[in-house]
């Protein structure tokens, strides 16, 4: 018997191939991430003294603070809007897998492992990262 072969991603979870409900393609999940990380900039930049332009030696920890402040809008608009606001910006929502709440533990495992960088680059066939997978979430699109 063989398996049979997964025509796009999201089949075998059960999506639609494209529209509503179908998995969010790569393309607009990097344009979310780079809306998030330019917002996560300019908030760091007017409320947290960040200089984008400063030595690493001046800067000390502020050199962090946008990705402190990208992180806690992930962790806070995940559960409440159900997406950062570059998901919601680009018609994307992060759901569960059986479709349940997302909760409060998954947004910030989820971002904690997406600040790493590395799970969130290494994609299963389904299009979804090792960040999503870890946490049992699936980005769709709204």
């Amino acid at each position: 018997m063989t398996d049979a072969v997964n025509t796009y991603p999201g089949e075998r979870l059960g999506l639609p191939e494209s529209g509503p409900g179908s998995i969010a393609r790569p393309g607009r999940r990097i344009g979310a991430l780079l809306i998030d990380y330019l917002a996560a900039t300019i908030i760091a930049t007017a409320f947290l003294g960040y200089d984008q332009f400063a030595l690493p030696t001046e800067a000390g920890l502020t050199q962090f603070a946008p990705m402190l402040v990208f992180a806690v809008l992930q962790i806070l608009f995940i559960p409440t809007a159900g997406g950062s606001p570059g998901h919601r910006i680009l018609g994307m929502r992060l759901v569960r897998r059986d479709g349940a709440w997302i909760g409060l533990w998954r947004p910030i495992v989820r971002t904690l492992l997406l600040v790493v960088v590395v799970p969130a680059v290494i994609w299963d066939a389904d299009q979804r990262g090792l960040h999503d997978k870890a946490v049992g979430t699936i980005l769709i699109r709204a």
